[in-house]
């Protein structure tokens, strides 16, 4: 999306129309007659005027009343977002029919009292808010009939094509999915978001999940992934976007250890999904169960997205809110099991659950905690956000983390993090508890894991200004008294997640 924008009154209405007007017209020499404009007819029911201001500056700028239409306030109206803030009338501007950009005037604050009644009041501050699809704009320029022959899908859509493996016209839905969902998932990846069940990287999973079924549906090669991500990277976006070659062959890793997990079971899962379809017409039935969506879920790593689709195309329903439902059990268990295993709002270990014998012990416990902390950090600091706390343990002999990452930490790699955690322990940073509520925590910017188990109020520990963290201790008062860090295991958990093992000396 593109766009230019205006908060503090620089400029208005008739800047912004005829700034748009000069670029579409000059900078892209897209012809006057091509065009026709959308402006606000006024709502009634609200109080809010017609935009005869816009209308005025476009018949000034040339274009003709016949060119101009109006719309109400579904189709020419802006914001607010949510029950209140900024909103106001829009003009849109078309060519050859289709919208390519829209200028929002914010000049309305909307608030809605208790009875959901609506109030309308003006700006002080008024603002310009726009927006323009590029690639609506690449199809404007570029004279094809949709976004999927512009240069941006069609040397994709050439690699998923090879050598007249299918039926072009008849699979259209299928290598558009496809070229557009893997396009989506290497820019996720060099963002450092991993296949996951949970936020963007359930996202990302159902992306590449979606596009297995796709590429299996057509019978595409295995090294389909390989050559798509390449000239996603290479041929299309690495001039624009240079970060995604430095991380070609992490994308392609992850990409393909995704592949690898689900086609393991895809096969059963269609299978699984196939005979519960026909039982339901069978029995005269057209809805699969919440249970048993969740079963194609948790059994065969089906996202609920893709169970709808599937059973969409047989003309049956999902229920959605019993599946709902069946994940919301799940997770009961496993907070009750992870609240059991790392006590009370848990990062790692609370005192109560320490089962050391003697003051020593203790000591070496929470020497062992503190630097699962500078660990953790450390990780991030290293390999970026990708890097996610996924569970920990501590005896009095060593400490133990998982985290998400997606291959084998190389013999390089597992030094280069044991010399960054020496050299935090060796600055000497004091540490420091503090009592705020999880809001504030976040706000602060303390790392929070186990999301939805805190209390209202947590303690936050700081290691000086190296990191902060959500957590019920124990914790060193200064990284000095922790000692020599080693590490003395990595090794695989699961899919896209590894495990250190360390102690200190």
């Amino acid at each position: 999306m593109l766009g230019n924008f205006s908060f503090r009154n620089n400029y208005f209405k008739k800047e912004a129309i005829e700034y748009g007007f000069e670029f579409i017209t000059k900078e892209l020499n897209i012809p006057v007659n091509k065009i026709t404009i959308s402006v606000f007819q006024g709502d009634s029911n609200s109080n809010l005027p017609g935009d005869n201001e816009s209308l005025e500056i476009w018949k000034e700028l040339g274009i003709p009343e016949s060119k101009i239409f109006f719309g109400d306030r579904k189709d020419n109206f802006w914001g607010p977002t949510g029950n209140k803030g900024p909103c106001g009338p829009t003009t849109e501007i078309y060519v050859d029919g289709v919208e390519i950009w829209n200028i929002v005037f914010n000049e309305f604050f909307c608030d809605k009292d208790h009875n959901g009644e609506e109030h309308i009041l003006p700006l002080t501050h008024k603002g310009i808010d726009t927006g323009m699809g590029l690639e609506r704009l690449a199809v404007t320029l570029q004279n094809t009939n949709n976004v999927f022959e512009t240069d941006l899908f069609a040397p994709i859509l050439s690699e998923i094509r090879g050598k007249d493996l299918y039926d072009y016209a008849q699979n259209a839905k299928s290598e558009r999915i496809i070229a557009d969902h893997l396009r989506s998932a290497v820019f996720m990846i060099a963002d450092d978001v991993l296949p996951s069940n949970t936020e963007q990287g359930y996202i990302l999973r159902r992306l590449i999940r979606t596009t297995i079924r796709h590429a299996r549906l057509l019978n595409l090669p295995d090294d389909v992934y390989e050559r798509v991500v390449d000239v996603v990277v290479t041929n299309v976006y690495g001039d624009v976007y240079p970060e995604l070659e430095k991380k070609k062959e992490y994308i392609l890793e992850v990409l393909l250890k995704e592949k690898g997990k689900f086609s393991k079971t895809v096969d059963k899962g269609l299978k699984e999904l196939g005979s519960l379809i026909d039982k339901l017409i069978k029995d005269g039935k057209d809805t699969i169960s919440g249970v048993d969506a969740f079963m194609l879920y948790s059994s065969y790593g089906f996202p609920i997205e893709m169970t709808q689709e599937l059973a969409a195309e047989r003309k049956v329903n999902v229920d959605r809110v019993g599946f709902n439902k069946e994940v919301e059990k799940h997770k009961e268990k496993s907070r009750a099991g992870a609240e059991k295993k790392f006590g009370g709002h848990g990062l790692i270990l609370d005192t109560r659950e320490m089962k050391a014998s003697s003051e020593e012990e203790v000591k070496k416990v929470t020497r062992l905690h503190t630097a699962t902390h500078i660990l953790h950090t450390v990780l991030r600091n290293t390999f970026g956000n990708q890097v996610q706390q996924k569970g920990s343990d501590i005896t009095v002999d060593r400490l133990r983390l998982d985290f998400t990452f997606p291959h084998k930490m190389t013999d390089e790699e597992k030094k280069m993090v044991e010399d960054e955690v020496n050299k935090v322990i060796n600055q000497g940073f004091d540490v420091k508890m503090e009592e705020m509520s999880f809001d504030e925590a976040v706000k602060a910017g303390a790392l929070h894991f186990f999301k939805g188990r805190y209390p209202d109020t947590v303690k936050v520990y700081s290691i000086g200004d190296f990191s902060k963290e959500c957590c019920g201790g124990p914790h060193v008062v200064n990284t000095e008294d922790i000692g020599h860090f080693k590490i003395i295991k990595e090794e695989s958990v699961s899919g896209g997640v590894r495990r250190l093992r360390a102690i200190v000396e």
